[in-house]
């Protein structure tokens, strides 16, 4: 079974207040990209993530969380559009969580772990 590194992304933003990061550890240990030169604009990186939220109408809100200000709440319903569901099978599999579970924390944790990555208002280079 092999995730690419943007789907595993997507789990580890929304899932960073997880009691169990270790599990989250070995699952991003196991999952690592085969491109050094990866960065976070490449296919599978956070401009990717972003880019599907934005393609699922969550436009404003990964704005709010990238710009200078408060960030916007997004909807469950965007993430769980915005995340393939052979990938949250996968990531429930590994976390011993649900998919409601995943889906929830996820929607809580996603607007301030990528406002956290981009403190100067844009994508890391």
């Amino acid at each position: 079974m092999s995730l690419d590194i943007g789907k595993v992304a997507i789990a580890l933003l929304g899932l960073l207040a997880y009691k169990n990061r270790d599990k989250i550890g070995e699952l991003i240990a196991g999952r690592k990209s085969t491109d050094p030169n990866a960065s976070a604009g490449s296919p599978g990186g956070l401009g990717d993530i972003l880019d599907r939220l934005r393609n699922v109408g969550a436009g404003d809100q990964v704005d709010s969380w990238v710009g200078k200000g408060s960030n916007r709440p997004v909807r469950r319903e965007q993430v769980e559009k915005a995340i393939d569901p052979q990938t949250l099978d996968d990531l429930a599999e590994q976390t011993g969580l649900s998919h409601d579970e995943l889906l929830d924390r996820l929607t809580r944790e996603l607007p301030d772990a990528v406002d956290k990555l981009t403190p100067d208002g844009q994508l890391p280079a």
